[in-house]
Order: C-alpha cells, then structure tokens, then sequence
C-alpha cells in the first residue's frame, strides 16, 4: 500500500459566519516554538476588519435582542462541540505554546470549562449589576445593563487558546458582537476556534476572527466609528497607547491591557467592562391624603 499524500489544512478568516480568505491574497508563515512550520495564515488587511465591524454591526439586534437564557444555551452548545474536538486543539496548543501533551491537555480542559463558566453567567449578570434603585420620591427607579454593541478584541499573544476564550467570552457573552484579531505569533487555535462557532448554534456575525498583524488590524479598528469598545489584552504598551488615542475619536470604551492569570476564575469585570446601563423611573402614584403610595 502507497503512502498517502499529506493533506495540509488551509486556515481562513471567520467574517459574517462565512470563510474568506484575506480580501489582500496575503497569508503569512505560522511556526511551533522550535521554528517547524505549521501552516500559513491568512495575513488580514485593512479592508477585512472593515468587512468584519459590518459583520458585527448587523448581528447585533438579533444577538442582542435574544433572550439571556438563550445566549447561555449557545455558549453551553460551543463548550459541546469543543469538547468534541479536544484531541486537535490539544495538537494545536501544543504547538502553538512549546507545551507537553498533558500540560496542552490541561489548557483545553480549562479553556471548555471557561466556556461553560459564562454560559452560566448570561442569565445572572442581569440580578448582579442591575435591580431597584431607593430614590427618594414616589417613583420606581430600575437599572438594568444591556450590552454597548460592537466590540473590537485583541486576544492575548502568549495565552493563543485559553486567554483568547477569557476575552472573547465575557463579551458575547453579554449580548455584544465582537471582532477578534488573533494572536500573531500563534493564531491557528482561533481560526479553528472560528470552525467550532460556525458549527455550534453562534449566528452569522456574531464573533468574526482575523488573524495577521496586530498593529495593522487593530489600526483601523482602534479609529473606526462602528466600533464601541476594544480590549487591547494583546496589545504591547506602545501600541496600546496608540489604540487609546485612536479610540477616543468616537469615545469607545477602552480595557486596558493588563497583568492577568488566566488559568484563575475570572470575576466578572470583563462581562462590566462592556455593558451600559439604562435606568428608568416610573412614578407610583398616590392613594389618598396620607401620601401612601402603590
């Protein structure tokens, strides 16, 4: 029996629930942490993360609009599928990080568990940060957060697998549309990250992934005025700075990079960092001349 010819997988872009390749025809060498070749990525352009902010934007009402309980079942739905596919992500983590087997292993556990951990928030968030409010006066003064719309996020670029999950989920999480611009060095784990989406139940739009030079994609989304948040996670300080001064053009809110363990259990801060708050006041009434009220 002759030996097979080796089938190489070809990663693309995620954008709009579909698979392009980069609008630019550009991809870009991916190699282990011994400097083995491991694929070639698409190397995104200017013109792809526009395509992807459109994406976001028209996804939102519906992902929005939908109820908490149901976010939370799409999520649980993702960590199924994941872990469906344990084996190839371990493959890949491993090469992507210069980990052992079981170390790989433990990441992916992790990375599946993250998911679950916020598919159990969606429904939660809402009683945490949101409720009645004691105001003075015959009024019912309630708060309740809704998710601030398109959100650019720069996955972390050591933590390719379990710290892009750590982003990513606490802001679809909450109802908002993201764009992901994966690792540089290491972003296979999130173009197949991408595939698991398109199979699970995360409709069209919802989270788009990019993969290329940080610097380049994040450019244009740092300025762009169809964008209302970004984490700049995996930007360095010099380039965070730049990000900043680009996002205060439309006021977009900004999560700064920061020291964080991923492998500890998030808090919430990630889900707040990107939710409004909407307040409304209702007056009660009065019933008679001793200003008791209903």
């Amino acid at each position: 029996m002759s030996d097979r010819l080796t089938v190489l997988k070809t990663y693309k872009l995620y954008v709009g629930g579909k698979f392009p390749r980069s609008e630019s025809g550009r991809v870009y060498e991916v190699t282990d942490s011994k400097g083995k070749w491991l694929a070639n990525a698409p190397l995104s352009s200017r013109k792809d993360a526009r395509d992807a902010v459109v994406a976001a934007r028209k996804a939102f009402g519906g992902w929005s609009g939908a109820t908490a309980y149901n976010r939370g079942q799409v999520l649980y739905r993702v960590a199924e599928m994941l872990e469906g596919r344990r084996d190839q992500f371990t493959r890949e983590v491993a090469d992507a990080e210069g980990l052992s087997k079981s170390k790989a292993a433990a990441v992916v556990d992790a990375t599946i568990d993250r998911w679950v951990w916020y598919a159990g928030w969606t429904d939660k968030i809402a009683q945490v940060v949101g409720g009645g409010n004691p105001v003075a006066g015959p009024f019912f003064n309630l708060s309740s957060p809704e998710p601030t719309g398109v959100v650019a996020v720069l996955a972390p670029q050591e933590s390719s697998f379990l710290g892009l999950v750590s982003v990513l989920a606490p802001v679809i999480s909450t109802g908002n549309t993201a764009v992901v611009v994966a690792s540089e060095k290491s972003p296979l784990p999130a173009l197949s990250l991408a595939e698991v989406l398109a199979t699970s139940d995360v409709p069209g739009g919802v989270v788009n992934v990019l993969s290329g030079r940080t610097a380049e994609i994040a450019t244009p989304l740092a300025s762009h005025q169809d964008v209302n948040a970004i984490d700049l996670a995996g930007a360095d300080e010099v380039l965070a700075k730049e990000l900043e001064i680009a996002a205060a053009d439309n006021l977009k809110r900004v999560l700064r990079p920061q020291p964080v363990d991923y492998a500890e259990t998030p808090g919430i801060d990630r889900m707040t960092a990107f939710l409004e708050t909407k307040t409304v006041w209702h007056p009660t009434g009065s019933l008679g001349a001793s200003g008791s009220s209903y």
